[in-house]
């Protein structure tokens, strides 16, 4: 039997758009098990019931994803590997989550961004070995993405674990090198709570873990973060919709 070629690494995105790909249909509609859906399926169901403020406190903490116990474990165990970490507020100045500039200086409240203003189309979902306009990247964070980043100093080997790190489980999970980081990496992700997205102020959580390396203990670290907050995002797209070559066309 022939050995199985590996998947080719996709070009970033050129000009002011992703580039066009040829992918498989977005499949229609969630997954059964999306967190999103079921917790807004909850919430309408104990709508009349006269205890809406409490249990909905309740849920938003238990299914929001990105808040309370998840970010304790996780930080956990990015100390123990040697990294830092940490969850911000979102930060969406003036309600406009949409910026239709490549260049414009974003205030951003993480590095690299793990929330906020974004353009309008995100990137097709992929690892990356040339950097992606961070500002495309946002935009798959706010869809559920966990993005790994690394810097230009970042050893080979170091990225080649992040990669193998990235096709264990590809879907909603993102890779790209960034500039002006060094040789360190990071991986962050933007939770929220659909339902309430935008109101009042509520754009979610960005969470965000930079290390120095990347050991055993990392990897662990990293996979309690993919699992705790990748299909969480404040927009509510299920999964299905953030595999690997998937993402908007011209």
């Amino acid at each position: 039997m022939p050995p199985k070629k590996k998947p080719k690494t996709p070009p970033p995105p050129r000009g002011n758009q992703p580039r066009r790909v040829q992918a498989p249909q977005v499949r229609s509609g969630g997954r059964s098990g999306d967190p999103a859906a079921r917790q807004r399926t909850i919430l309408y169901a104990i709508a009349g019931s006269g205890v809406v403020a409490l249990i909905a406190v309740i849920l938003l903490v238990a299914l929001g994803g990105g808040g309370g116990s998840k970010d304790k474990k996780v930080a956990a165990l990015m100390n123990a590997a040697g990294c830092t970490f940490k969850s911000v507020k979102a930060a969406v100045p003036g309600h406009r989550t949409h910026i239709a500039s490549l260049t414009a200086k974003l205030p951003w409240n993480t590095n690299p961004p793990s929330n906020g203003q974004h353009y309008p189309r995100w990137a097709v979902w992929g690892f990356y070995s040339e950097a992606v306009n961070p500002r495309f990247v946002v935009h798959n964070e706010e869809h559920g993405g966990v993005v790994l980043w690394w810097g230009t100093k970042t050893p080979q080997s170091t990225v080649a674990k992040l990669r193998a790190f990235y096709d264990k489980e590809p879907t909603g999970t993102f890779g790209t090198p960034y500039a002006n980081f060094g040789g360190r990496i990071a991986i962050t992700a933007w939770t929220g709570t659909p339902s309430t997205y935008g109101r009042n102020g509520d754009y979610g959580r960005g969470h965000i873990a930079t290390c120095l390396s990347y050991t055993d203990a990392t990897a662990k670290a990293f996979g309690a973060f993919r699992d705790a907050y990748r299909g969480h995002g404040p927009e509510g797209v299920p999964l299905s919709a953030d595999q690997p070559g998937l993402g908007p066309t011209q």
